[in-house]
């Protein structure tokens, strides 16, 4: 009787194997469940756990991936994770590589709007005795916007229709993209150590 020969493969060979399997299976796969053990290195890559009441996994978000979200990434969050499952072969362990992820209930910008406002709290911007009161007369008023939107456009012309007598100055800034919150910074600290002006404003369409 001839026995058939065995099929051996080494450790590496049999998780390179598995692998291919399940990138090939799970090209493109949708999980949802709660986010622990976070972890965000200086490397800028996300690292965190997705589990549910039986379950869990690995998850790895890239850089160029994480600085998309809109929010902060928060233990005990529940989200909807979009990735491809894979091995990390020197440990032999399945891995979600995730390239989308948003929170279950409630929208990206929304949880993000929501989360500064705490930040914010915290620091006690929100605090009322921060507050200066408005001149009921102003005399110049300073303006940080873009020049090429209609902001600038539907200001000058409140302005002019409600109290003509006001002088304008104007801080040309880019409002949107890259760059844009230094420029409004920079503005802002600019036009706060002039003595001549009575009210700032920063605006800017949409």
């Amino acid at each position: 009787m001839t026995v058939p020969a065995r099929s051996i493969f080494t450790v590496t060979e049999l998780t390179a194997c598995i692998r291919a399997t399940l990138e090939q299976v799970f090209p493109d796969v949708w999980v949802e469940g709660e986010v622990s053990n976070v972890r965000i290195p200086s490397s800028g890559h996300w690292y965190f756990t997705l589990k549910d009441e039986m379950s869990q996994i690995r998850v790895v978000m890239f850089r160029n991936s994480a600085r998309h979200v809109r929010f902060t990434l928060q233990d005990g969050m529940h989200v909807i994770v979009c990735g491809r499952l894979t091995v990390y072969e020197p440990r032999g362990e399945y891995q979600l590589i995730v390239v989308q992820v948003e929170p279950k209930g409630i929208g990206a910008l929304q949880l993000a709007f929501e989360q500064l406002k705490e930040r914010l709290a915290r620091e006690g911007l929100f605090d009322p005795a921060r507050k200066r009161p408005l001149p009921f007369f102003p005399r110049k008023v300073g303006i940080i916007t873009s020049l090429s939107g209609a902001a600038i456009r539907d200001m000058l012309a409140v302005l002019a229709r409600r109290c003509p007598v006001i002088q304008v100055l104007i801080y040309p800034v880019t409002v949107q993209g890259e760059g844009a919150a230094d420029q409004v910074t920079q503005a802002i600290q600019e036009l706060n150590r002039r003595r001549d002006l009575d009210v700032i404003i920063v605006g800017r369409g949409g």
